[in-house]
């Protein structure tokens, strides 16, 4: 899990998650019943109690979720395996997440790294077949903050004398189609400062691509999401948060909340999505020269300060939407005066890293079509 979010950008400390308890009475609490144990007739090991016991909690949680003032938590279990065939072509798929010492991948390091590699069908969005799964702690040369400590659980002890394996993170990503990361954003420089070969790789972000508001959760944060399929787990750890996300992500995205103007019966995975997002050029819009007296327009609207380029910016997911944004500056920014904005596009072997893209400046004019 990042360490970003855990401090509160994306994965979150579970403050605005679904009540933590594995069955949560809604309304009024009903009178307890005590029934009287039956005598045993014969001895039973230890295990085969245990079995029993098990079995007996999961029929107490399934007459549990047949009521509406009960809702049934269940813990984790990572898949290894999806046991289904393909029902076509598939795509190799890289589930990533990081742990670090810091925020800033400029003089902060990473001390643990998790893959989980998946074949992801191409006609369903489901995973098939085994996940092939990596798990590393590295030392950073110098002591780990006590917040990142408190956080993740790792400490100076755990990563001494640690190293990721290279040879094994090579292999993994080799052929890779898609790395898909919480909060892409803050993983992917991390990881390319300290394996370069990542550069050269597509990444989607199921933070950022995905529209989970629109889809009715108060929180894209991965507990919160995963509180929302019916499962808890012990965070801030990589490879626990890489199959909390897989699990997140193979599931159908009506299942979260359907789409507005939509039926809800669309069957697209959260993997699905990230396959097409990853196939979109997106573009940073930049609001160059926009007036003072413009800033809370933009703010609304959904710009962000660039207090490093001193500009307002904007990201936009089609061309279709540049176009749109290009006139409405025109009209509530510029005042009708023709201007030039600059505009990067950006694939997804660009971004969210901190690199570039292609750069052009565009004419912000009424009347003005980008197509000229």
């Amino acid at each position: 899990m990042h360490t970003q979010e855990q401090l509160g950008l994306g994965f979150g400390d579970g403050s605005d998650a679904v009540p933590p308890s594995a069955s949560t009475p809604a309304r009024k609490t009903r009178p307890r019943r005590t029934l009287a144990a039956k005598p045993a007739s014969e001895p039973r090991s230890v295990a085969t109690a245990d079995a029993i016991a098990d079995t007996d909690l999961e029929a107490m949680a399934r007459t549990l979720e047949k009521s509406p003032d009960y809702r049934v938590l269940r813990r984790l279990v990572p898949t290894l395996c999806f046991e289904r065939e393909p029902a076509g072509a598939v795509v190799q798929v890289l589930v990533l997440d990081t742990e670090t010492t810091g925020l800033d991948a400029s003089r902060d390091q990473v001390i643990e790294l998790a893959l989980l590699r998946v074949a992801v069908d191409t006609a369903t969005g489901l995973p098939v077949g085994p996940v092939q799964v990596y798990d590393g702690l590295e030392d950073p040369g110098r002591g780990i903050p006590a917040a990142i400590t408190e956080i993740t659980g790792i400490t100076d002890a755990m990563v001494r004398g640690q190293r990721l394996d290279e040879a094994r993170i090579a292999e993994l990503a080799d052929g890779i189609d898609l790395v898909v990361a919480h909060n892409a954003g803050f993983d992917r420089p991390f990881v390319e400062a300290r394996l370069p070969r990542f550069a050269q790789l597509a990444w989607a972000c199921s933070f950022a691509d995905l529209n989970w508001k629109a889809r009715g959760q108060s929180s894209a944060r991965l507990e919160s999401l995963a509180l929302a399929c019916g499962q808890f787990y012990s965070a801030h750890r990589a490879e626990t948060d890489c199959h909390a996300l897989l699990s997140v992500l193979a599931r159908p995205l009506a299942a979260f909340g359907p789409l507005p103007g939509t039926d809800g019966s669309a069957v697209e995975t959260g993997l699905a999505a990230l396959l097409v997002a990853a196939g979109q050029v997106h573009h940073r819009l930049q609001a160059t020269g926009a007036p003072f007296e413009a800033k809370d327009a933009l703010k609304a609207r959904g710009y962000r300060w660039d207090a490093q380029q001193r500009v307002w910016c904007t990201t936009l997911r089609s061309e279709q939407a540049l176009r749109d944004e290009l006139a409405w500056l025109a009209e509530a920014v510029y005042g009708g005066h023709a201007t030039r904005v600059r505009v990067e596009a950006l694939d997804a072997r660009q971004r969210y890293s901190p690199r570039a893209g292609t750069t052009t400046m565009c004419l912000v004019a009424p009347g003005f079509d980008l197509g000229e």
